[in-house]
């Protein structure tokens, strides 16, 4: 096959992405693979403060266009998308990537963390899911895929396991993957596809304290089955957004599991 028809199968020309968490590591990874594949993307942050991916984005010749929230306001995060859309553009593509991590032996596990790492790391999903594919519904299907939008939610292995000291980090994933089953089953047949991408452990900011624990470090390098047994790194993942693009229109959601050297489908 011809490389110009294999890059058309990934193209996203003329589409727009939503995209949360994509200041850094694997949200970061996600906005440029989507924009080097064609899209536009709407890079969801805090602040203005950080102009890094904008700037990538931009140099690949692509519009990057920012919207700031604080992901643990609800009031906030149910702003978003009506003032996304106030604001005429078309959304096609939705990348929830944003999360956050707090540790602490579950007998002494703060409410006030607990609330955040809800609010942040599953409410949020929530909320742009519903009012983004509220949105999507609405739009004419592709006439070469039928399809009116993809929902891509980033899980994490601890959607299957539980960890240590991250009791809410661990539930908040472990229901953002049977959140994604859910929607996937109620919208597969109306032409939007959302799937969850379950990464290992990365080597990002998040993993700091995982990184620094040369025992724990051990022990979990020791588990993933990768020639030099080192944590995968963001660049190295920023293909599975683009796999995504290609999952067929059927009834079986696809939830993908990734570390480094082992990949697996969870049906």
């Amino acid at each position: 096959m011809a490389a110009a028809s294999v890059f058309a199968m990934f193209s996203l020309e003329g589409q727009t992405a939503v995209v949360t968490g994509g200041t850094r590591g694997i949200g970061q990874a996600a906005a440029l693979a989507l924009a080097e594949a064609g899209a536009n993307i709407i890079l969801i942050q805090r602040d203005n403060s950080q102009s890094e991916t904008w700037k990538a984005i931009e140099a690949t010749g692509r519009k990057a266009t920012i919207y700031t929230a604080d992901l643990a306001s609800q009031e906030e995060v149910a702003a978003l998308t009506p003032k996304i859309l106030k604001d005429g553009h078309k959304i096609t593509i939705l990348v929830n990537c944003a999360g956050i991590q707090r540790r602490h032996p579950s007998e002494r596990f703060p409410d006030t963390d607990w609330n955040e790492v809800i609010q942040v790391n599953l409410n949020t999903v929530f909320t742009l899911c519903r009012d983004i594919g509220a949105h999507m519904l609405t739009l004419e299907p592709s006439p070469t895929t039928g399809r009116r939008g993809s929902i891509i939610n980033f899980a994490s292995l601890l959607s299957f396991q539980g960890g240590l000291t991250v009791p809410a980090y661990a539930a908040s994933k472990g229901a953002v993957a049977q959140l994604t089953k859910a929607l996937s089953n109620e919208w597969i047949s109306k032409g939007i596809t959302v799937n969850a991408i379950a990464p290992g452990y990365i080597a990002t900011d998040m993993n700091t304290a995982l990184l620094a624990d040369e025992a724990r470090l051990k022990s979990i390098s020791e588990r993933i089955p990768a020639v030099d047994g080192e944590f995968l790194r963001t660049s190295r993942g920023a293909w599975c957004i683009w796999r995504v693009k290609r999952v067929r229109m059927s009834r079986d959601m696809c939830l993908s599991l990734m570390e480094d050297g082992w990949e697996g489908e969870m049906r």
